[in-house]
């Protein structure tokens, strides 16, 4: 099951983060169609925002087909995305060059800047498709 974090420094809207998280742990296969998302009050309990928030995101999640509400029974996972396993190779090649990155006195703003530089070169063409 996901756990969610709130960043309240983040300046993204709080419903966002949530639409995020769950969208990141799709394409990591960290949920699988069939898969229950936390309760709203579950998500309430362990981060302190309001259900509304809780119920805004989970709204968009549903709007984009990724997850169904099912009455009485929770929200739960409809298709997956990506292919990138948490347990992937590059997953693990990524994650030495981030502790060299920060090795070298790289911040985490410095790291997202140089990151997204590359993502921008290798998959421009991509941009207009989705």
């Amino acid at each position: 099951m996901v756990e969610y974090r709130i960043d309240r420094r983040s300046g993204v809207a709080t419903y966002v983060q949530i639409v995020q998280q769950t969208k990141q742990a799709l394409r990591l296969g960290l949920l699988e169609p069939g898969d229950r998302l936390p309760t709203a009050r579950e998500v309430v309990e362990a981060t302190a925002i309001n259900p509304n928030t809780v119920l805004k995101a989970y709204r968009e999640l549903e709007r984009e087909g990724l997850v169904e509400a099912r009455r009485g029974l929770g929200t739960f996972v409809r298709k997956s995305l990506g292919t990138a396993p948490a347990d992937s190779p590059l997953r693990a090649e990524l994650d030495a060059w981030a502790v060299r990155a920060r090795e070298a006195g790289l911040e985490r703003e410095d790291v997202a800047a140089l990151f997204t530089s590359v993502l921008d070169t290798h998959f421009a063409e991509s941009k207009g498709d989705a």
